[in-house]
């Protein structure tokens, strides 16, 4: 498989396949496709299926297979921000939030992780249980806004706020913590929780949740 990302702020990757080789994506982000690409819709096994739904995601995958020859199939994004290629290989497996697992080859497996904190899990603002890429392939995953990255020295830590944790190492470990003072809490406008992960290991933060651009056009979307 040979892939190329382009567009900007609405990225698009173009995937160029061989014959037998496929592509597979939870969401329907497929945008277009030559007519050789053959599409099936699975659940992957009953037990995939319902840690697919407690996980928030779609109990399905669409499994795309190029047939007879060379074909094509393009994935775009669904907000304004970028796509990030991922080699997964085994042992180097790549924890994501739940919205931004785009598309990937057939050979890197979907499954649910879980926080090992339950503190994390609930007011982490990505939720208890997140994504795991695994397996051996190419993954693409979704940022919204731009993205930066960092590594992290062994005990290093980030404090992030809500939504802007896009990925993560499997070795980097995630917990929560209070806003302090009541003011802050209040008044600040952050919220009363931030997430703080701790190396070592890579992170991958987004500059524009969707979820916050939400909330900044909520006040002027009419009520009647």
């Amino acid at each position: 498989m040979k892939y190329d990302i382009v567009g900007s702020p609405l990225p698009v990757v173009i995937c160029t396949l061989s014959a037998g080789e496929r592509m597979i994506t939870e969401k329907g982000s497929m945008s277009w496709m030559t007519p050789n690409m053959q599409m099936e819709t699975a659940a992957g096994g009953i037990g995939k299926a319902f840690s697919k739904m407690f996980s928030g995601e779609s109990m399905f995958q669409n499994i795309y297979t190029c047939i007879g020859g060379d074909g094509m199939i393009a994935f775009a994004s669904s907000f304004p921000g970028a796509i990030l290629p991922f080699n997964i290989t085994p042992g180097q497996d790549l924890i994501v939030q739940k919205s931004g697992f785009l598309a990937s080859e057939a050979g890197v497996q979907l499954s649910i992780h879980f926080q090992k904190r339950l503190g994390a899990g609930f007011f982490g603002g990505e939720g208890f249980i997140m994504q795991r890429l695994s397996g051996q392939g190419t993954a693409f995953v979704e940022v919204d806004g731009a993205v930066v990255n960092y590594t992290l020295a062994p005990g290093q830590q980030m404090v992030i706020d809500t939504g802007y944790l896009v990925a993560m190492d499997p070795s980097v470990s995630m917990d929560i913590q209070q806003v302090p003072g009541l003011k802050n809490k209040f008044f600040g406008g952050e919220g009363l929780f931030n997430t703080v992960v701790t190396g070592p290991g890579r992170i991958w933060l987004q500059t524009m949740p969707i979820s916050n651009v939400a909330g900044s056009l909520l006040p002027f979307i009419p009520t009647r």
